[in-house]
């Protein structure tokens, strides 16, 4: 396929909403870095330079993914995945340590994030196994070969420690429920996260007496000739007892304090007034300053560069994990309603173009993209404004990092190169 021929099927309302976000993302980092000293755009040296550099290295990323045979992707995806295995391997030996993570190599004029590289290989080996086995997933097997090939990175990345980059790797699990991973599976996993926030909220008391009055419910359905099979659920709700009698121990044991100083703020855990002010002052303060930043825009905003708080470096890390909060200072809630418009609508047209795959490899891949943009899109404006506990992760194509960036970059656009082949079942 020539060239001309890619960029004239390439899906033009996914690139622009690229582009779109991309602006607006490094305006908003301009704005958290602005002084009046500053005389240029370009000055490199400045957090707004240095992401206007990679800016244009993932243009170039683009020009190369799109210059390469269609089949290269699904052909090397197994290569891929064990060069960013061994990368995160690396790290224990050779990363550098910031805030606290040995997540980074120091390549000396920027630091390389290899687990932004991992999401890409996965979601490419994940797609190639998949699309191999050609079955629907039903086989055991299957299902733990699928599983096993993302709690490898996730497990290497957890000890770094960076359980929010970890978190993210999970999600791909919707790309195995989407090719027929029974939805028994995805019931068991949020029926475990449930229990846990319930025990955590309630206590296992009160966690027994609902699984007491539910047995008796669907007991008094089966005397009135319903079929509910009563002796499974009674099993299911002992195991769920022993596992509500296990919370406490691994929230109080194997959980850090910060870990549990988090969950105690989201949760509203703890009684005592005074204590829980000192979490929200301690732990909880970049929360508390983004959701006074965004709450002080109001509807309009102060208006670009007028931000009060972001000026006077109220919230920390405004520039990376806390950008979104920026929005809401400047541009108000017609800001931000413009920012999540802009990711629900690429969120859409992207699920329109999976599905509109003939290749299975395009497919599953198109929705590990989906997966990942969307887990990083939804806990990141969930952290900024309060509703779900602090994860250190970025919001895709707007936080400022050059190892996100580009690697957003790339995980999005060798989709739209896969989109361009769409009507050939085989590569």
């Amino acid at each position: 396929m020539s060239g001309r021929s890619v960029f004239k099927r390439i899906d033009w309302l996914s690139v622009m909403l690229y582009l779109s976000l991309v602006f607006i993302g490094w305006s908003n980092i301009y704005s958290t870095t602005f002084t009046e000293a500053d005389e240029s755009i370009f000055n490199f040296g400045m957090l707004h330079g240095k992401q206007l550099f990679f800016i244009g290295v993932s243009f170039v990323a683009i020009l190369i993914i799109m210059a390469l045979e269609v089949n290269f992707y699904e052909r090397f995806s197994s290569v891929f995945y064990l060069l960013s295995m061994l990368s995160l391997l690396g790290l224990f030996v050779f990363g550098k340590t910031i805030a606290g993570a040995t997540s980074w190599y120091d390549l000396g004029f920027f630091n390389l994030q290899p687990s932004e590289l991992a999401k890409v290989a996965t979601a490419l080996a994940l797609a190639k196994y998949l699309s191999d086995i050609q079955t629907d997933i039903k086989r055991r097997k299957d299902q733990l070969y699928a599983i096993v090939i993302l709690l490898i990175p996730a497990l290497l990345i957890i000890p770094q420690p960076d359980p929010g980059s970890a978190l993210v790797f999970f999600a791909l699990v919707f790309v195995v429920f989407r090719e027929g991973l029974p939805l028994f599976y995805l019931a068991i996993g949020l029926g475990l996260i449930l229990i846990f926030v319930t025990t955590l909220m309630f206590g296992t008391i009160w966690v027994a007496i609902g699984l007491a009055l539910l047995i008796v419910f669907l007991f008094g359905l089966k005397r009135k000739s319903y079929k509910v099979p009563i002796f499974p659920l009674v099993v299911i709700a002992i195991i769920t007892l022993f596992f509500s009698l296990s919370v406490n121990f691994v929230f109080n044991n194997v959980f850090e304090q910060r870990h549990r100083d988090r969950f105690s703020l989201w949760l509203r855990l703890e009684k005592d007034p005074a204590k829980l002010e000192q979490i929200r002052k301690n732990i909880g303060y970049n929360t508390y300053q983004s959701e006074k930043a965004i709450e002080s825009g109001g509807f309009f905003g102060k208006g670009y560069l007028e931000g009060t708080r972001t000026k006077g470096d109220f919230v920390p890390e405004q520039h990376t994990d806390y950008i979104f909060s920026t929005v809401g200072e400047e541009w108000g809630f017609l800001g931000t309603a413009t920012v999540i418009i802009l990711f629900s609508v690429l969120f859409l047209r992207l699920i329109s173009l999976a599905e509109r795959q003939k290749n299975p490899f395009a497919r599953m891949y198109g929705y590990g993209v989906i997966s990942i943009l969307f887990v990083h899109y939804f806990i990141n404006i969930g952290m900024v404004i309060g509703v779900l506990p602090t994860v250190g992760i970025p919001l895709p194509f707007f936080s400022y990092g050059g190892s996100g960036l580009l690697f957003f970059t790339i995980l999005l656009f060798i989709f739209l190169k896969l989109d361009t082949n769409r009507l050939k079942e085989s590569f």
